[in-house]
């Protein structure tokens, strides 16, 4: 899978976390967090790379992020707010 061709595809859906059903938390972040780690377990330490300004970039592989997660997986990512940043091949979120 393109990840950043999939994220594209649902731009439209971009922080419509209300189109979210079985949701992990109430809270758009921590579902996509939760969302993550249940995609690529055993990840040790923060999710959270780094940051500057208003913005955070995930400490997620998305190479292997590409080979496990499905559409719906990225829609749901896209929903709450997590968009692929292909300047540094990282996702990343708004705060």
């Amino acid at each position: 899978m393109d990840l950043k061709e999939v994220f594209d595809k649902f731009e439209d859906e971009y922080r419509h976390f209300d189109h979210v059903t079985d949701r992990l938390s109430e809270r758009p972040d921590l579902h996509a967090f939760l969302l993550l780690d249940r995609l690529l377990p055993g990840k040790k330490g923060n999710m959270v790379a780094a940051a500057q300004h208003d913005k955070i970039w995930l400490d997620t592989d998305c190479e292997r992020l590409a080979e496990v997660a499905t559409e719906e997986d990225i829609l749901t990512l896209v929903r709450c707010g997590v968009r692929y940043d292909d300047d540094v091949e990282s996702l990343a979120m708004f705060a």
